[in-house]
């Protein structure tokens, strides 16, 4: 008789309590426990007086955390992982615990509450995040910054790889803006020119403020819809974008960019990007679902499929560059 495999419900368990998870990790980024062990306070007792907690509830936690992998323990000294150290001490250049402001948001968090609806519908429900000036897109660019730098780098790599060339640089959708200040900090020839909502625009000038490029940073608010861009870009960022929309919808707009690219200029978009066969790598293909709950019509598209999109918009021809270790591809298509 062919051998069973033995059934478990550890899936289900382990599925219906990932909440739990995120949960502990937002009370830890809110409590400072991360800084606080980073700051020498490593048995329970010490965390809870510099978190200002009680000891019962910090040993709980941090026992927690050390079984997810955010900490170690020895005895009853806990310690940070090296990637703890990196992303989650707030004294860290690194530090990443701000984006727990867009990521767990409660206007993120309200999709996967209609998930099944969304189902039924095909689209979002109640929370359409591609909604004019939607103040979702202020805690993008506040919070998420840090989780974009090692794309904004490798795409940096692609493009001016010498950084030695005179760019006008057009950034769709800029958010934050790293990815163009990004280009322009490591080039004095780079001209970036951000687009977004207004409100979101004023996070990026801080940034290109901070950055010491603000001289060669320039700004268009509005829809990237109805925005003239104006013309002779070398190249076109669209980072994290083009998943919002359908195939239609983005190619009005790519037919757009390309009017607005020099000849030869280059579209450059980052995207989570799954196989054909639309579940793996997992990172890439589980993006889907949060399309689905969060827009009308948006999706995680596959290579073949924007490979497709862009010749329909004009595009000569396009290159895959998958970003590994990151959930992310790039797309860079040429006029």
């Amino acid at each position: 008789m062919p051998e069973q495999t033995a059934l478990s419900p550890m899936l289900f368990f382990e599925t219906v309590n990932a909440f739990h998870r995120s949960e502990a990790l937002k009370a830890a980024i809110e409590l400072n426990l991360f800084t606080a062990i980073a700051e020498g306070n490593e048995t329970a007792a010490a965390i809870a007086r510099a978190c200002d907690a009680s000891e019962r509830g910090t040993r709980i936690l941090c026992d927690y955390l050390t079984i997810l992998g955010f900490l170690t323990k020895q005895d009853s000294n806990y310690k940070l992982t090296p990637d703890s150290a990196a992303f989650l001490n707030r004294h860290s250049p690194a530090y990443m615990g701000g984006a727990i402001e867009f990521l767990l948001s409660p206007m993120l968090a309200q999709g996967f509450y209609e998930t099944a609806a969304a189902v039924r519908k095909g689209g979002t429900v109640s929370n359409d995040t591609v909604a004019p000036e939607h103040p979702i897109w202020v805690k993008f660019a506040r919070g998420m910054a840090p989780l974009m730098m090692p794309a904004a780098q490798q795409i940096a790599q692609l493009i001016d790889p010498q950084h030695d060339k005179k760019l006008r640089v057009l950034d769709i959708a800029a958010g934050h803006g790293r990815f163009g200040i990004t280009l322009a900090e490591r080039n004095p020839q780079v001209e970036v020119t951000a687009l977004d909502w207004a409100a979101v625009l004023e996070v990026a000038k801080e940034n290109a403020a901070q950055a010491g490029i603000s001289e060669r940073y320039h700004t268009l608010a509005g829809s990237a819809f109805d925005v003239d861009f104006g013309t002779g870009y070398d190249v076109v960022l669209l980072t994290n974008f083009l998943h919002h929309f359908d195939p239609p919808t983005n190619e009005a707009l790519l037919r757009k960019v390309h009017a607005a690219l020099k000849e030869g200029g280059r579209a450059v978009t980052l995207e989570f990007v799954p196989n054909d066969d639309r579940i793996s790598p997992p990172g890439a293909a589980m993006f889907s679902l949060i399309m689905l709950v969060g827009t009308p019509a948006g999706d995680a598209y596959t290579y073949a499929e924007l490979e497709r999109i862009y010749a329909n918009a004009g595009f000569a021809r396009s290159e895959f560059y998958p970003l590994a270790p990151l959930p992310h591809s790039v797309v860079i298509s040429y006029k």
